[in-house]
């Protein structure tokens, strides 16, 4: 079983604000996937449904932003999950508004919402970051984040939404990065690159010799003569010691 939660506060006055981004993620799953009518439990509310032959449960905790974990926890012990079975989606300032970066655990990143999961569940769940942007300027981001999408946003806000839910069973699979790259197509964005080979390592010095010593012309193989005018030119060119 998976537990999807999506993150923000409950009630008409945040309906639409930018911190409810995953409560709308949530919505549009649990429409695209004909889940069960939403009810009470868990102090959230919850949808039941399958996603690629496994059942889910999505939730949207009713306790405000900041005490999120106390929802979720109650679900994970209740059905004796682990945070690997539970993915939050919720509101990214960081990304910039369309992108979406989904992740094995990491930190809150100052958001209230997974700092009072963190707290209940631990840290080693997916992190489903929806870009809401950042508004350039730290003492505007409260009003921000609390305030409503432009009507402008829905031209990049609805397929975002809509790519996330036919997109829902690749979550289900594990399939974080196709997951990804399909969400990105949809939205008009570049699909993730996939990272650069490794450069070869440069071949080691060898051992025991500095800089200096590996500079040093090689000295002749086989016995050096101890007599003689051989012996007397090999002594001026190598030096009489090592």
């Amino acid at each position: 079983m998976l537990l999807i939660v999506g993150l923000g506060n409950p009630g008409a006055k945040y309906e639409n604000n930018r911190h409810n981004v995953g409560f709308m993620a949530a919505d549009a799953i649990a429409r695209r996937h004909s889940f069960s009518p939403w009810s009470r439990k868990f102090k959230a509310e919850i949808a039941d449904g399958t996603l690629a032959g496994e059942k889910v449960l999505l939730m949207k905790p009713a306790t405000f932003m900041n005490l999120s974990g106390e929802a979720v926890g109650e679900a994970m012990r209740f059905y004796k999950l682990t945070p690997a079975d539970i993915v939050v989606m919720h509101d990214e300032l960081d990304l910039a508004p369309a992108r979406l970066r989904l992740k094995l655990g990491g930190g809150h990143g100052g958001h209230n919402g997974l700092r009072s999961i963190d707290a209940h569940c631990g840290k080693d769940y997916r992190r489903m970051r929806i870009g809401i942007g950042h508004p350039g300027d730290k003492s505007r981001v409260h009003n921000h984040v609390l305030g409503d999408f432009a009507k402008v946003d829905a031209e990049w806000l609805d397929p975002l939404l809509d790519a996330i839910a036919d997109n829902a069973e690749m979550i289900v699979r594990g399939e974080d990065s196709q997951f990804m790259n399909k969400v990105a197509l949809a939205t008009g964005g570049k699909a993730p690159k996939a990272e650069s080979p490794a450069k070869p390592a440069k071949p080691a010095k060898p051992a025991g010799q500095s800089h200096i010593r590996q500079a040093r012309p090689a000295k002749p193989q086989g016995k050096m003569p101890e007599s003689g005018p051989m012996a007397d030119m090999l002594k001026k060119l190598f030096g009489g010691k090592d």
